[in-house]
């Protein structure tokens, strides 16, 4: 396998977006936390997760951009149309990573080097972007290779991954961070170590997630082959008259579609690792693309391949831009495995009829309501329990954008509160004294809570707990603080109360608990 990776490609599509020159540091952040730099910002010391106010700090001349799958899908579709105008068989793995199959390209055009140098040549003459190109045995091992630029004989791979460290795994179209850190903390540190294990101590301790990286490690593929001959009915074609030719039209129709795909799949006990994305135009042009994933595409999988497909088909420069609307839309499996062994479900990691059912209800809401009708919830990182649940729209991606397991300075610990109020009410917390509890400089309590005031009417203090201190933000004058007290009463009442301010503390109850 032959890979062909832009380093850094969502700093480089933002920076090719917004007309920023070469030689000026970019950076795009998500959740104000860098996911990718150029390499000018590296130089001056910003690096990927450093918060934002940091890496300006470092980098004031730093060009800022927010995170946008659609832009880099749509500036990475001229980069894919260059290689394949050599080689045939192109994957998209994810913008910024070509896949191709080397085997009959290095033997016409007269071996492997000559076949890299001639591809890194190709890209940076029709897509003005530079490339790296990596070949191995195996798409993980060929990324790899990529990312340090070598070509790795052939039978070799496990030789050549064996002393890069388990970090490694954790590739961003795959989250295997929290598989990562259990190896580290067994001792398990490159990827050799690892591969040493049999496949039955690693599935009796990792489970299916960790075959699947025992293999990456031993230079295999994820999994084995799947040899069925699939049936030609879970192809899924659509008309579209009048023709298609805007991109949120596209995404919109994408959801349904990708439904039926992924259903139809299901039906037959499969799931799609390679998605074939073929369309007609008006005028006759026929375009076609296979976009590869390293794990089993889900519904909204399939939805965001083909919407990132359309934005570089429709917004692309106008000499690589279909002449007319597109009239015709087919998606295809290239690629399964068994569905029901790796394929997550819509909400607890299950799979069923009653899941699928709730997903066609839910698109259908949408339908009839607009895309921001239906909300899921994720959770995510922060100090408060209302800051830890994001809500985001049905069908978009539930990408966790902090980690719900970091080290949040002041975070309360768990239980969180059963319930959260949108709007807290008031609250006045007392002492035994009956003076209003406050903070002192030390940023300690002034003294412990005796009495708290609610609507219902004043409350004795059986019990506390805190409090957790929030400090304030650049540029903010207050800070919050957290205390969980236990109320007598009948019932006795558990609450989370918020106090705000530096000195006299003004407080509400944030939430209860059950």
């Amino acid at each position: 396998m032959l890979a062909v990776w832009c380093a850094d490609w969502a700093a480089v599509s933002a920076a090719i977006a917004a007309g920023v020159p070469a030689h000026q540091p970019v950076a795009v952040f998500s959740a104000n936390r860098v996911v990718a730099c150029s390499a000018v910002a590296r130089a001056a010391g910003v690096r990927r997760g450093m918060r934002r106010r940091e890496a300006q700090a470092r980098c004031p001349e730093l060009a800022v951009f927010a995170t946008d799958d659609g832009r880099d899908a749509r500036l990475f579709e001229p980069v894919a149309a260059a290689v394949e105008e050599l080689v045939v068989g192109v994957e998209v793995v994810r913008p910024g990573l070509v896949a191709v199959p080397v085997d009959g390209a290095a033997g016409y055009f007269g071996g492997e080097q000559a076949l890299a140098e001639l591809l890194v040549d190709q890209v940076s003459g029709h897509a003005g972007v530079e490339c790296q190109i990596g070949i191995a045995d195996g798409l993980f091992a060929a990324t790899l290779a990529a990312h340090r630029g070598v070509i790795v004989e052939r039978g070799r791979a496990k030789e050549f991954l064996a002393p890069l460290g388990v970090h490694e795994l954790d590739q961003p179209d795959v989250d295997r961070a929290e598989l990562v850190d259990l190896l580290r903390r067994l001792g398990l540190r490159t990827l050799g170590a690892f591969a040493a294990l049999t496949e039955r101590d690693v599935v009796s301790r990792f489970g299916s997630a960790g075959l699947v990286a025992h293999r990456l490690a031993n230079g295999r593929s994820e999994r084995p082959p799947h040899r069925r001959r699939l049936p030609p009915e879970l192809a899924v074609p659509k008309e579209f008259d009048p023709p298609l030719d805007r991109v949120d039209a596209a995404a919109f129709m994408a959801k349904t579609l990708a439904e039926r795909f992924h259903a139809g799949l299901a039906a037959h006990g499969l799931a799609c690792t390679r998605l074939g994305i073929s369309a007609t135009t008006e005028h006759g042009e026929e375009l076609n693309r296979v976009w590869r994933c390293a794990e089993p595409l889900t519904p909204q999988g399939i939805a965001d391949r083909v919407r990132w497909q359309f934005e570089g088909w429709l917004r692309a420069d106008p000499a690589g831009r279909p002449t007319a609307g597109i009239v015709r839309l087919l998606l295809q499996p290239e690629e399964t495995v068994e569905g029901q062994s790796l394929q997550l479900g819509l909400w607890r990691g299950l799979t069923g009829e009653h899941d699928e059912k709730a997903a066609r209800a839910l698109v259908r809401v949408q339908g009839l309501l607009g895309p921001d009708s239906v909300f899921t919830a994720v959770l995510d990182g922060g100090r408060g329990p209302a800051e830890r649940v994001r809500l985001v729209p049905w069908g978009d991606h539930r990408a966790v954008t902090s980690p719900p397991d970091a080290t949040w300075p002041g975070r309360l610990p768990q239980p969180s509160p059963a319930t959260v109020f949108a709007e807290p009410g008031p609250a006045r917390v007392r002492d035994a004294a009956g003076a209003e509890v406050g903070l002192t400089r030390r940023r300690e309590l002034t003294a412990p809570p005796a009495v708290v005031l609610l609507r219902g009417g004043p409350r004795q203090v059986l019990d506390w707990a805190g409090p957790w201190l929030v400090e304030p933000r650049w540029g903010a004058d207050e800070c919050r603080t957290r205390i969980q007290v236990l109320l007598a009463g009948e019932p006795e009442l558990a609450v989370l109360l918020t106090g705000t301010g530096m000195d006299s503390l003004k407080w509400t109850v944030e939430g209860v608990y059950d």
